[in-house]
């Protein structure tokens, strides 16, 4: 009997409160549909709208049929829009590996700096570049479309891609080459140069000489010779990074403290955990850069996930084994900038290189990523996380390595020497515009605001000097090389 009454005491209480709280949607719907209505019937509204829009599409797939070209044209646009996602996410790739082998104290700067990089490229290429690269008003560059006027959201671009989800994927390129300029000049350059910088790299010289190659119409197509070949961007966008990065950092000097009475010091990254996973991240999102490029969703896609795969792995064995023989330890360090310098090695060449040729761009790539470093450290060109040996120097040897390696027109497959001599001459070309460029931009902003902080804010960190904040609030802070700097 007790147990009776509690229950229904509970029922009562139950009732009670959601009279008390709940609006009263329960009467004004009785009052509306009439005292049969039950909220049961709102389930049947999504049930009917389904039907309703079946039937429609159903109608109108009687009037267009449904052919083998437009189902093409559907997954052509989707699996493009799919690799773009992919590239844009590599932006959280370079945003690990570059904190990850920086200093705690400039953590978020380096981060605040990856962030913005791809806003600022999709609004500059959006409103300059991708008029400049595209459009094919002459051989150099060019002139119209800009804003992306004049395109329609429906009809073909490029092959069967649409306008914007060809400008998409175009645009996540654009920003890629300027995040890679981000990891070398890290850790002494003020943010607003970089900023400044970045939009009139994408808006302006990165756009004219990806026309030169990726236009339909540009000068490095017709070369007498042959057509100057790069696939998916070793030298249009790697090696353009790579030197526009190089410029940067020599005008800019080397961090405090990386050279002193002749000796090289070493200046260790904080968080090599992070930076493994931004590895990892640029990995897999080459996926989407190197197959990508395809532009189309065809048999082809997969071969070259496998040549870019291949070459990534032997690049990283490659460095692996290389730096453990000169330093008698394996260095993570030059594992991770190995498997990016076969990435980048194997970019212009993966949809023509065979799998054996992959392997061995791979290699060469991973070699020389370690020597490279050493190199630029013995001319003192401080590159805090290996940006200039990774996108610069492997950036042209992959682009080299289709004159030899490709399948159809390389060296070692009897293609004779010509396509070898046009990518000489791409890569000299397009280095030469990239570097008389940023040597102006980057001296005009020295003039302008001066190209770095105060020793002062370098020595306690850009976080608190740049954005008056810190990345880890809380946590010790790493006071060994500031100087005695509080």
């Amino acid at each position: 009997m007790s147990s009776l009454n509690f229950s229904r005491k509970a029922k009562r209480r139950k009732s009670s409160v959601w009279d008390s709280y709940a609006p009263p949607f329960d009467q004004m719907a009785k009052r509306f549909f009439g005292r049969s209505f039950s909220w049961a019937w709102l389930a049947c509204i999504p049930l009917a709208l389904v039907i309703v829009a079946t039937w429609n599409t159903a109608a109108h797939a009687q009037e267009d049929a449904i052919t083998a070209e437009n189902v093409q044209v559907v997954l052509d646009n989707i699996w493009v829009l799919v690799a773009a996602v992919l590239v844009i996410f590599m932006n959280a790739g370079f945003g690990m590996l570059e904190t990850g082998f920086c200093r705690q104290k400039n953590a978020v700067n380096i981060l605040s700096k990856n962030l913005i990089v791809f806003a600022l490229a999709t609004l500059s290429f959006w409103a300059i570049g991708f008029g400049l690269m595209f459009n094919e008003a002459n051989a150099f560059f060019g002139m119209g479309n800009f804003f992306l006027s004049g395109l329609t959201a429906e009809e073909p671009y490029a092959g069967n891609l649409t306008a914007p989800v060809f400008f998409l994927f175009q645009a996540a390129f654009a920003g890629t080459a300027a995040t890679i300029v981000s990891g070398a000049v890290a850790e002494r350059i003020k943010f607003v140069d970089f900023v400044i910088f970045s939009i009139l790299l994408t808006a302006i010289s990165y756009p004219i000489t990806g026309h030169w190659v990726w236009s339909g119409n540009g000068w490095l197509g017709d070369l007498p010779t042959g057509g100057f070949s790069d696939f998916a961007g070793s030298t249009v966008v790697h090696s353009v990074g790579g030197w526009a990065a190089l410029t940067g950092a020599a005008i800019l000097g080397p961090r405090i403290g990386k050279y002193q009475d002749g000796q090289i010091n070493a200046i260790p990254g904080h968080n090599m955990s992070i930076a493994t996973l931004g590895c990892l991240i640029l990995w897999i999102g080459w996926f989407g850069f190197n197959p990508g490029s395809e532009l189309a969703a065809s048999t082809a896609v997969p071969y070259i996930a496998v040549t870019t795969n291949l070459s990534a792995a032997a690049g990283g064995v490659a460095a692996t084994f290389t730096a453990w023989a000169m330093s008698g330890k394996p260095d993570l360090s030059m594992i991770i900038n190995g498997i990016l310098a076969g990435l980048v090695g194997i970019t212009a060449g993966c949809a023509g290189a065979g799998f054996f040729g992959a392997v061995v761009i791979g290699l060469i790539s991973g070699v020389l990523v370690v020597f490279s470093v050493g190199f630029f450290d013995s001319i003192k060109i401080d590159d805090p996380v290996g940006a200039i040996s990774v996108h610069l120097v492997c950036g042209m040897w992959g682009t080299l390595a289709v004159g030899l390696f490709d399948t159809s027109a390389g060296l070692f497959y009897g293609g004779g020497i010509s396509q070898l001599i046009s990518q000489v001459i791409g890569i000299v070309a397009i280095g030469l515009f990239t570097v008389v460029f940023s040597a102006v931009v980057w001296t005009i902003l020295k003039s302008a605001f001066g190209l770095r902080v105060a020793a002062e804010e370098e020595l306690k960190g850009l976080d608190i000097g740049e954005h008056g904040m810190e990345a880890y609030s809380g946590f010790l802070k790493d006071t060994s090389d500031m100087g005695g700097v509080a």
